[in-house]
């Protein structure tokens, strides 16, 4: 039973934490856009958040792996983020957005490692690709149902509401994190659903088979692929939003703040259809058809954002952004289970993923409010388009599947399962 009450928190739990991230979304551009900031002011304070992030994702995915206490991680970092909030609310001015980005891209390092490092503690390897989909489903309708009341908060308060709104979240969040047992290195490798019999007592497992060196890791063909592919995949999406937020609030006098709810609420919608069938897929057809399926995405949506001339019709372009934020959101940690999650590594993948989603967000937003403030969106979203279309170039053409893993070696060559 404890068990079963501590996946119905986890389920929760993930509500929540979306409710709160949604808020550090395209509603900040669209506040920093009312309070007459440009479209380059606002890219540079957005990647100062993505760069403390990016710098911060290795050193929070090596933490996460040696701490014992992911809860206890977990609690700190959405009471930072609590703050960063309340910062925002208070003035957007420089010095408090800047600072509220900094803490926030710290802040939220932490989180994914520490939700994932639960969520394999509680289900074990073999049950992660359905327990990935279905926190993605209940993050994805958390987002939903906090871009609703945030753009009810913002269109009819005002755009400081949201951010104190988002503060408040954080309560009920906190509240679900302490309902889930401590369960160490505990996993249930049978269990699959929440509604599914619990064992009598959770078997713990022996050290990794393999703990390897982080050189060792650093050298893995599918980890170096596969992180190239998250650069590019975050330089064509990361700022797209943004981007067509600012156009929103620059070309609209009414509804601005229910438009951006409802571009982040369409996709929230298709995430959580999808992420549950993405997951058991990708233990059946393997990842890389899919990724192919969800990275294509991302270039028709940039071409679609490009040519829209009318602010309503943006919001049924981001039914492409949910079917390549469910791919995206189960894959990341479903692949670095296959490559390091039985070599002591699990959450260090996780990070160094982070690290090139970092570094490809961080451009995205540069060079997007580069390019929009001197040669105009239309171009700025070409470009979006260019480098999702690499991307998906890369994964079809060079990407090893890692369904198998426990098969294969490093360099893709079969090999006998270790016995150990």
């Amino acid at each position: 039973m404890a068990i079963k009450r501590s996946l119905r928190a986890l389920d929760w739990l993930n509500f929540f934490l979306a409710n709160v991230q949604t808020g550090f979304g395209p509603f900040i551009a669209s506040y920093l856009t009312a309070n007459k900031w440009t479209q380059g002011e606002i890219g540079v304070a957005l990647s100062v958040g993505t760069a403390t992030a990016m710098l911060s994702q290795v050193p929070a995915g090596a933490l996460i792996d040696a701490l014992r206490n992911k809860k206890g991680a977990g609690a700190a970092a959405i009471v930072a983020i609590a703050a960063c909030a309340l910062l925002l609310a208070a003035s957007p001015t420089l010095l408090p957005v800047l600072a509220a980005e900094v803490f926030h891209g710290f802040a939220s390092c932490m989180l994914t490692p520490a939700i994932a490092a639960i969520s394999f503690a509680l289900v074990g390897r073999h049950a992660l690709g359905d327990r990935l989909g279905r926190n993605a489903r209940f993050a994805s309708i958390g987002s939903a149902f906090a871009a609703a009341a945030m753009g009810a908060f913002g269109e009819y308060s005002s755009a400081r509401a949201v951010f104190w709104l988002t503060a408040a979240l954080t309560v009920p969040a906190l509240f679900a994190l302490t309902m889930i047992e401590d369960t160490g290195r505990a996993a249930l490798a049978n269990l699959r659903e929440p509604d599914a019999p619990a064992a009598p007592s959770p078997p713990v497992p022996a050290a990794p088979e393999h703990r390897e060196s982080i050189a060792s890791l650093l050298r893995d063909r599918r980890v170096l692929i596969f992180a190239a592919c998250i650069a590019l995949f975050h330089l064509s999406n990361a700022a797209m939003l943004n981007l067509a937020a600012g156009e929103v609030t620059a070309h609209m006098t009414d509804n601005v703040q229910l438009v951006i709810a409802a571009c982040i609420i369409v996709p929230q919608m298709v995430v959580a259809a999808m992420s549950p069938w993405v997951g058991r897929s990708a233990e059946r057809w393997g990842r890389r058809p899919l990724l192919v399926f969800g990275f294509a995405a991302l270039p028709i949506r940039a071409l679609l954002f490009a040519g829209v001339s009318s602010p309503y019709l943006l919001v049924p372009v981001q039914l492409f952004d949910g079917i390549s934020a469910a791919v995206f959101g189960v894959m990341l940690p479903l692949i670095a289970a296959d490559v390091a999650g039985g070599k002591g590594h699990y959450n260090l993948c996780i990070g160094l993923f982070g690290l090139t989603a970092g570094i490809g967000a961080t451009l995205s937003t540069l060079a997007a409010g580069f390019i929009s403030d001197r040669f105009g969106n239309t171009v700025s979203f070409m470009a979006l388009a260019a480098a999702g279309a690499l991307a998906v170039l890369l994964v079809w053409a060079a990407l090893p599947e890692t369904r198998d893993a426990d098969e294969t070696d490093s360099s893709g060559q079969a090999h006998e399962p270790s016995t150990t």
